[in-house]
């Protein structure tokens, strides 16, 4: 299913960075989106078709009265300044930036004028992306996740389900620094009231994931926390890998880890994320302006339990976890 997958992504997504400059010329009168990702195309499919069916809804069908042009940045956040500037010199009609705070701050450092459709995770309004919530005003508008309270949450599921677990290992992303900052401070703030000590690591690139799991089979953390960030989101699978291999019960802010191997997750549902930013989208390409279009909050979180891994790992889940797990992979 994966290699299915992966070809109608190539197809569908990958074409757009295929076509020959003739053919790109031809589609010069249609809007040009630029949609940036911190991870890679590989495990995007699902979302990028998403925020097609976003844009879909407002009546933009990409390849017919919309471009969109595809960013990965595959965890090299340094390439964002670059980026920006060539987006504005282009220029393109709407930078959308669903999931990604560096590149919403990117952009807004970068023009006041191109639209920008974001997905954040701290309060935009503090941020820096918005005048208030209800009523941004100036280019910017988007979805903001609540990531502490997520965060929070994540956290105390990992306590229900490990009630024995006291050192606690968090893997961030420096190179992403206002989530990382965020993370850390949520956590050690609410680590103590669930009898938990964090214990922070940082990692930038695949080398530096290997390098912290290296770490761990000397240490010994009673479990990992994986911090909400795309990069590490996109090593999905190399975390779910090395999660098995060195039997350590890991949880994760994607519910697509917990499918391929992973033990657990619980976040915000970033394929709707990737929806409501294309529908928000395709409004301002019909003449909504950012600034009149409030900031929205996400209605839809996702708690995943791989039971496989759990049995793997000697971890018995408790039935009140079962009950509410959103999804519950045999």
């Amino acid at each position: 299913m994966r290699q299915v997958r992966r070809r109608e992504f190539i197809a569908t997504v990958g074409a757009a960075a295929l076509w020959p400059i003739a053919a790109r010329a031809q589609q010069s009168d249609r809007p040009l989106i630029a949609l940036i990702n911190p991870g890679s195309s590989e495990i995007a499919a699902l979302r990028v078709a998403a925020f097609r069916k976003g844009l879909n809804a407002t009546g933009y069908i990409e390849g017919q009265n919309v471009t969109i042009e595809y960013h990965w940045l595959e965890g090299n956040y340094d390439r964002l300044p670059a980026l920006m500037a060539d987006l504005v010199r282009k220029p393109v009609a709407i930078i959308a930036t669903p999931g990604f705070q560096s590149a919403a701050l990117a952009a807004k450092a970068a023009t006041s004028s191109i639209p920008i459709v974001f997905g954040v995770g701290d309060d935009p309004v503090k941020l820096g992306l918005v005048s208030s919530l209800a009523r941004p005003g100036g280019n910017a508008t988007g979805t903001n996740s609540f990531v502490q309270e997520v965060l929070t949450k994540r956290l105390r599921l990992l306590h229900e389900l490990l009630p024995r677990a006291v050192r606690v290992a968090v893997i961030v992303n420096p190179s992403n620094a206002a989530s990382s900052e965020t993370t850390i401070q949520t956590l050690k703030e609410s680590a103590p009231a669930l009898g938990m000590q964090i214990e922070i690591f940082k990692a930038t690139t695949i080398a530096e994931i290997d390098a912290a799991f290296a770490a761990f089979s000397r240490d010994r953390p009673d479990a990992l926390f994986v911090a909400p960030d795309g990069f590490l989101t996109s090593r999905g699978v190399q975390f779910a890998t090395l999660a098995a291999r060195h039997a350590i019960p890991t949880c994760y802010t994607s519910r697509e880890i917990v499918s391929v191997g992973g033990l657990m997750s619980y976040g915000t549902d970033l394929t709707d994320m990737f929806r409501q930013v294309g529908v928000y989208a395709g409004s301002i390409l019909k003449g909504a302006k950012p600034g009149d279009l409030a900031v929205l909050q996400p209605t839809k979180f996702d708690f995943a339990i791989n039971i496989q891994t759990a049995r793997a790992l000697g971890i018995e889940i408790p039935p009140g976890l079962l009950a509410i797990a959103d999804e519950v992979i045999e």
